[in-house]
């Protein structure tokens, strides 16, 4: 049923895998090293056509000619701005709801879980027209608060679904004991099922940043202007109307990139804890 651990197969499989898993790695990791050589390559290098062969200088003025030339810290803040509220309102939605259909038994309780489930299989492309719609009726379109409702709505049914099938697997004992000693349902949330919940509020959160971080889609469809416009949104506005400074919008993209790793790096020891808990007895 499962996979035999590598130390255990025919020497001609574990050579096989030596040698190809660096192959698969840099073949993994090609497209993100053209953009780092393209963000520190010099634009004469694009004019005359070296777009993959190696920089004839390092230019790593690139970097800071996109904060000079363009609304990138704009941008940066922006991202912040929406996906920070995203974070805390999903995340504590999904606590709530996952307390509810975790511990508490009703008649509608699969259904209503159903329901969160299902919103993830929808594809959101079909959504664009209607969910704008919706949005500029209620004059929201290039606003903040806008992707914010939006993300959190979105995001609800993931997390819910993280956060349920995490609190059900949490000893009911607990819970049981703390009722007979006459605690309060609110108190039992609060003081007892919140704290043992840390790991998976911090898996969670990484996740959850990460997805709204590197939304484009919904950050092009709800936004126009650069005031409100997320950094990959913004990415875009990065090349001029006749000539594509590519080596801005890679520097820019790689920018774009650190707060995700960073905060998955400063967050790995709780991620990792929160994805494995329960996944052994």
């Amino acid at each position: 049923m499962f996979p035999r651990p590598i130390a255990q197969v025919s020497p001609l499989a574990r050579i096989s895998y030596q040698v190809a898993l660096p192959l698969v790695l840099i073949l993994w990791l090609l497209p993100l090293i053209g953009v780092a050589f393209t963000s520190v390559r010099p634009a004469s290098d694009l004019a005359q056509g070296n777009y993959f062969g190696w920089p004839s200088s390092f230019a790593w003025q690139n970097y800071v000619e996109v904060f000079q030339n363009t609304p990138m810290w704009q941008y940066i803040k922006n991202s912040f701005y929406v996906t920070i509220p995203t974070v805390i309102g999903a995340v504590a939605i999904s606590c709530m709801t996952g307390f509810a259909l975790g511990i508490y038994k009703f008649r509608s309780n699969l259904l209503v879980f159903f329901l969160f489930v299902a919103g993830n299989f929808v594809p959101f492309q079909i959504l664009m027209v209607p969910v704008r719609d919706m949005t500029s009726q209620l004059n929201l379109i290039n606003t903040y608060t806008g992707l914010v409702l939006f993300h959190v709505a979105f995001q609800s049914g993931f997390c819910t679904l993280f956060m349920r099938n995490f609190i059900r697997a949490l000893p009911r004992e607990l819970i049981e004991a703390a009722r007979v000693e006459g605690v309060s349902e609110f108190q039992i949330f609060f003081h007892i099922v919140l704290p043992l919940m840390r790991p998976a509020i911090a898996a969670l959160s990484v996740l959850i940043f990460t997805f709204i971080w590197n939304d484009f889609f919904w950050a092009t469809v709800l936004t126009t202007k650069a005031e409100v416009q997320p950094i990959t949104a913004g990415l875009s506005s990065l090349n001029g109307q006749w000539v594509a400074a590519w080596h801005l919008v890679s520097a820019g993209s790689i920018l774009a990139a650190l707060p995700p790793v960073a905060m998955f790096f400063l967050m790995q020891k709780h991620f990792i804890a929160g994805l494995t808990l329960g996944a052994v007895k």
